[in-house]
């Protein structure tokens, strides 16, 4: 996509959280903004936290929900939004926005799409956790973006240049059980596969704290330092950045 004079302008939130800012469209991501963050097992099992909560992002035009869990349907924060806010989500996550009270709520199977003004939506195969979840594929005249949290592309998406990536840059898993995220792994195939102009790494910052069982058994391989040198060594002329919560990042369009 050539580049337009409107750039799209992305600001991570923290862990799986993004505003994304298509010329003045407003797309809020899967977003953790204050408050704990527990899975149904409870605190002694694995809990979370926000060093620093962030605050309700304004003129929002659209909620775009990936997946169905605490950490991307978060009830806490979701409930600091107005409940006719135009949801867009996964099947999972549509049964839980509904749940939480909202009103406009459109799910999508991968491979369905949805268009809001400009801006068009599709759904994408992403992680099974244990239902399968989405990837978003956006494509807008300010840019074109693909995101899935956990670092499962779908073998069918297509070969074609984006503007960015949004993606986990390292690998986190648990003994025997193995890796629920393969940013790591994924990245080279998201390389060559959409050639972005910048990547933009995800779901593991945000100075977020883990307690719990779990937390103690957590493997992680690679870093965001190893990510930033594969995509310097493969990706000729992308830019790899690691984001500051909070802060606007302009992206240029290709």
């Amino acid at each position: 996509m050539t580049a337009t004079a409107a750039p799209l302008v992305v600001t991570y939130l923290g862990a799986n959280g993004w505003l994304l800012d298509f010329d003045g469209l407003r797309l809020l991501v899967d977003p953790w903004l204050s408050g704990p963050l527990r899975f149904g097992a409870g605190d002694w099992l694995l809990k979370g936290e926000l060093a620093s909560p962030q605050p309700v992002p304004e003129r929002l035009d659209l909620l775009l929900l990936s997946q169905g869990l605490p950490d991307h349907t978060h009830p806490p924060s979701l409930a600091l939004l107005p409940p006719d806010l135009p949801v867009v989500a996964s099947p999972a996550a549509a049964r839980r926005a509904r749940q939480l009270g909202f009103q406009r709520v459109t799910a999508l199977r991968p491979g369905e799409r949805h268009r809001r003004g400009e801006l068009e939506l599709q759904a994408t195969a992403g992680a099974a956790v244990p239902q399968l979840e989405n990837g978003w594929l956006l494509d807008h005249p300010a840019g074109s973006l693909y995101l899935e949290p956990h670092g499962f592309p779908s073998a069918d998406l297509p070969n074609r240049p984006l503007t960015a990536i949004i993606t986990p840059v390292i690998d986190v898993g648990l003994p025997l059980a193995g890796a629920f995220v393969r940013g790591r792994s994924a990245l080279p195939d998201l390389l060559r596969r959409f050639q972005p102009g910048t990547v933009l790494a995800s779901t593991t910052g945000g100075d977020v704290r883990f307690s719990g069982l779990l937390a103690s058994w957590l493997q992680v391989l690679g870093s965001p330092a190893e990510a930033e040198a594969l995509v310097a060594a493969q990706a000729d002329g992308c830019c790899f950045i690691d984001p500051h919560p909070g802060q606007p990042y302009a992206l240029s369009g290709r």
